[in-house]
């Protein structure tokens, strides 16, 4: 009797200990949730996680939920930024004010300028790239020409030839008293090139890592990744888009050809990129870059060409007012006519859902196009369950088969188009750190727009239709990949 009753206690204690884990377990995710506004979708998610595996879901939710972020206040230099915000919204009020300029596009502008994105600049000239050889040649020669400084931050950048390549023309460019420094993020890097980053620091090259991946194991920071693609040479030209670093970007890896998008801008639009640069850089090493003009070039202000453009940045420090989402809920609201829309993972909020269904019944022509092939399984099967939402509401989708499409890029009407980073889901529209380049110009709008309607040529239109005639297995991986969505 005695073995028995100790054996009852035991088990009373442990289901104690258990009613006491569960609590915490709630209490805790609740407080969390709360102080971080968590989405009630991914509210619903991790409540059923929780009912599932109570005792370990704070140690989930820690490692893969959300973060608290506090803005930096990089900018170490106050009086120059805030100089150039005010001269920003002149610069756009003057141009809103110019009948021979105005358009309905620089609505767009106001709404970004107001709701806190980087500058609004005029003097630029711009250009776009949708081919990856032609980006690397423009790139590298940019960097071979660098005199002065070089400040680079890239999410992927390969262990292969194009990637060893970057690396030995920056440790060369150091050797020879160029001021370089190079950003990479811990997720994105994993796989890079770290002899050759090794031999750019031995040689005095300034290499940062955006959220080191083992040091934020157990993290929630682990989950926002540094996704911007930004390259600023001398001060005088700046790239920034959505194609990394690395041969799979000019369509000699595993998903053959490659089609993605990025722009390089000579003139005022490097200001904001060098803004975003260095945030990052005192994010990530505690530590400001120092006087801004050591790296802007005073005579891009004097640049002649007439492209106007705006840098749009977001990310987990930005919630909830980031300026990613707004950008593209202003891009789709403010079309009229035709809105042209290429993004490799299709997965909207719910408000940019109800956006791009509501222009399609207003009559605007809204086409998206998106990869018929797979390069993460559960964005693949999201982007068909999203795709059939999308389609029941009057939008047409069109699913790209010359190798994949990668390319982040929207064209609103005749006089505004965007190139950038950022996906049209949930990772980039909250949890990643992006910067897109809103153009406008008719002259990229149009550009953009024509290459568009080349993809076209290569694609085909998705149904309805089609997705109702999904196998079983199908609708089982498109239930597992919306899971695995929610507790993004």
């Amino acid at each position: 009797m005695g073995l028995a009753e100790d054996f009852v206690a035991l088990m009373g204690y442990i289901a104690d200990a258990f009613m006491i884990l569960v609590v915490l377990d709630i209490a805790l995710i609740l407080a969390l949730m709360f102080m971080e506004r968590c989405d009630p979708r991914s509210f619903i998610a991790w409540i059923i996680v929780l009912l599932f595996v109570p005792p370990v879901g704070i140690i989930l939710y820690l490692y893969m939920g959300r973060a608290i972020y506090w803005h930096t206040g990089a900018y170490n230099d106050p009086a120059f930024w805030k100089s150039e915000i005010e001269g920003s919204r002149e610069y756009l009020e003057k141009d809103i004010a110019d009948s021979r300029i105005y358009s309905d596009s620089l609505k767009i502008a106001r709404v970004l300028t107001n709701a806190g994105a980087c500058t609004y600049t005029r003097n630029n000239t711009v250009s776009v790239y949708t081919d990856g050889t032609e980006l690397r040649d423009a790139l590298f020669e940019s960097l071979r020409s660098a005199e002065k400084s070089v400040l680079i931050e890239y999410y992927i950048i390969r262990d292969d030839k194009d990637g060893n390549d970057l690396m030995d023309i920056l440790t060369e460019k150091v050797k020879k008293g160029v001021e370089v420094r190079l950003m990479t993020d811990g997720f994105g890097i994993k796989k890079g090139p770290k002899n050759a980053i090794k031999k750019f620091k031995a040689a005095g090259g300034r290499y940062a890592v955006f959220h080191y991946w083992l040091r934020l194991f157990l993290s929630p920071k682990k989950s926002h990744r540094n996704h911007r693609k930004i390259a600023i040479i001398d001060g005088q030209i700046a790239f920034c888009g959505g194609f990394n670093i690395g041969d799979e970007y000019r369509g000699e890896g595993p998903l053959g050809h490659w089609r993605d998008a990025s722009v390089s801008v000579r003139g005022e639009g490097v200001i904001p990129m060098f803004m975003n640069f260095s945030e990052d850089w005192k994010y990530t090493t505690k530590k400001d870059l120092g006087d801004p003009g050591r790296y802007l070039d005073p005579g891009i202000r004097e640049n002649p060409g007439g492209d106007r453009m705006q840098v749009v940045s977001g990310g987990p420090d930005t919630m909830p007012n980031n300026q990613v989402p707004m950008q593209y809920l202003a891009m789709i609201q403010n079309a009229r006519e035709r809105l042209f829309i290429t993004t490799p993972y299709l997965i909207p909020d719910e408000s940019t859902k109800t956006a791009l269904i509501y222009a399609a019944a207003s009559g605007v022509d809204v086409r998206i196009l998106i990869p018929d092939k797979k390069d993460h399984i559960f964005m693949y099967w999201n982007n068909l369950t999203f795709a059939n939402e999308l389609m029941k509401g009057g939008v047409k989708v069109y699913r790209y088969h010359d190798g994949f499409i990668h390319e982040k890029a929207i064209v609103s009407d005749d006089r505004c188009c965007s190139v950038g980073s950022a996906n049209l889901d949930y990772r980039s529209l909250t949890l990643n750190f992006e910067t897109n380049v809103v153009l406008y110009s008719e002259r990229l709008a149009s550009q953009l727009a024509d290459q568009f309607l080349e993809d076209l040529e290569k694609s085909s239109r998705y149904s309805c239709e089609e997705f109702d005639k999904r196998t079983r297995m199908m609708k089982v991986r498109m239930a597992v990949s919306r899971l695995v969505w929610m507790l993004a």
